[in-house]
């Protein structure tokens, strides 16, 4: 007759064995919740230096979370930005170049539909930008389950407009513009809690919710409540009034405080998304991201400027300087990312890869970005370096140009429709204001880094770049900015 203890022990075994397999196995890939502010500089956050408006939740999410140093948009304007943000491709190849209203390719593989074909549930509540109409360049098109918001880009200029979309139908906004009744930023937020909620009722599934809210971009609005506090400061003001025929942007009798306005309201939501998650019990089940998709403007009346609104850098948006380009990034994970600062070299294009893995799916091999996991999960000797990062901006008139950073090291080529482009030459380490051009005194360096800029160029015959291609380019169509 078997000892009660050798009765006992083949089925402690089995039990033994079963706790081990299960901590071997990999952990719940988590929510993700990626917030897009439009048009936001990098010295636009208190907790980078801004000391006139206020933006005490951004500071708290930076300081509970990783605080990127060194990161960068997809590109200086809105559209190309997005696309790579999106595709995980930098603009030497990705499928949208130029800032003009224009569907994303469907054949386009984008992280929604990446991480949704990895069992996520997908939603976008925001500006898009990525598209004309439903017919073309819906988000459901592109890997999202649901949206809302605004499509094209022209009508996002509008903060009080007469409709919004909900998966492809109109929904009317009464009240608006006239009466002003229904700020579309604050809708949107409202949409991401109710997700949130749902998502919190219905668990099994991780989500990923993409948040491109439309503040601060121009128009200059915000609703009296917003406003009230920042005209009471009694700043000096120019009234913007809208010159031509367009109407691009509204008239705005205080621009600064407008702005201000805009950026506390975007402020604030982030930190009411941040409270639901943790009143839902899913903070620590959920990497919040937040960035810009470029720098500042001083469109509609913007004053990048008086807000010191790109902080040290040169620049704002639509230019490859680095106040064009270098953007906020916060990464908050309680429990997983430990609080600080990374000067880990970063773009817009790292994202897609970041995400794939921490799903636990590999990336398309397409890609341009590098996984950022061992850097937000404290493990930077396993981090990865880019080689170099690569930019290009394609705009009518003469405004072409590349750049690219190496090391410390950027070189930009300016004006490349032209026959003999003019090249600058900056150190960043040692002068990140980019007010020495060092192109003369290293033409060695110069040509190593225009021979990386003819490597990341891939020739797009719909946003022809350079001389010889625009050249034997066919004529563009398409809406401006």
């Amino acid at each position: 007759m078997l000892s009660r203890h050798m009765r006992v022990g083949p089925l402690l075994l089995v039990l033994l064995c079963g706790v081990r397999a299960a901590q071997q196995e990999p952990a719940r890939p988590p929510n993700v919740v990626l917030i897009l502010a439009d048009d936001l500089g990098f010295g636009d956050l208190g907790c980078q230096g801004q000391a006139r408006i206020r933006t005490p939740n951004l500071d708290r999410m930076a300081a509970e979370g990783l605080r990127f140093t060194q990161f960068y948009a997809g590109g200086a304007v809105c559209v190309p930005s997005r696309a790579v943000l999106l595709t995980g491709k930098h603009t030497g190849h990705a499928a949208l170049r130029i800032n003009v209203t224009q569907p994303l390719p469907e054949e386009e593989t984008t992280l929604a539909e990446h991480l949704r074909a990895a069992g996520y549930r997908t939603a976008c509540s925001g500006k898009w930008a990525l598209g004309n109409s439903v017919a073309s360049g819906s988000p459901r098109a592109q890997g999202f389950d649901t949206y809302f918001g605004v499509i094209d880009q022209i009508q996002a200029h509008r903060h009080y407009p007469e409709f919004l979309l909900r998966d492809d139908e109109r929904v009317a906004l009464d009240g608006n513009p006239t009466a002003r009744t229904h700020y579309s930023h604050d809708l949107f937020t409202e949409e991401a809690l109710r997700f949130l909620e749902a998502a919190r009722a219905t668990p099994g599934r991780p989500f990923f919710l993409y948040l491109p809210y439309s503040l601060p971009h121009a128009d200059l609005d915000a609703p009296a409540d917003a406003l009230a506090p920042y005209r009471a400061l009694g700043w000096s003001e120019t009234p913007y009034v809208e010159s031509g025929g367009e109407r691009l942007y509204c008239d705005q009798p205080t621009p600064r405080a407008a702005y201000a306005a805009m950026v506390a309201r975007l402020d604030r939501d982030v930190g009411r998304i941040l409270d639901r998650l943790r009143e839902l019990e899913l903070e620590r089940d959920t990497l919040v991201l937040f960035s810009s998709d470029n720098g500042p403007s001083s469109e509609g009346g913007g004053d990048p400027e008086f807000f010191d609104s790109n902080g040290p850098f040169r620049g704002e948006k639509g230019a490859l300087y680095e106040g064009g380009l270098r953007v906020p990034l916060l990464a908050r994970w309680p429990g997983r990312i430990a609080p600080g600062t990374s000067a880990q070299l970063a773009a817009a294009w790292d994202l897609f890869p970041t995400l794939a893995e921490l799903a636990g799916t590999p990336a398309p091999a397409d890609l341009d970005g590098i996984s950022l996991v061992p850097t937000l999960l404290g493990r930077p000797a396993e981090q990865r370096a880019h080689a170099y990062l690569y930019w290009e901006h394609s705009a009518p008139g003469p405004f072409h140009s590349q750049t690219v950073r190496a090391g410390d090291l950027k070189a930009l080529r300016l004006a490349v429709h032209a026959r003999r482009p003019r090249v600058e030459l900056y150190d960043l380490a040692a002068d990140p204001g980019e007010t020495r051009d060092l192109s003369a005194e290293r033409p060695e360096d110069v040509a190593r880094l225009v021979a990386l800029m003819e490597e990341a160029h891939v020739r797009d015959p719909r946003s022809p770049l350079t001389y010889r291609e625009l050249n034997s380019a066919p004529g563009r169509r398409g809406r401006e900015r």
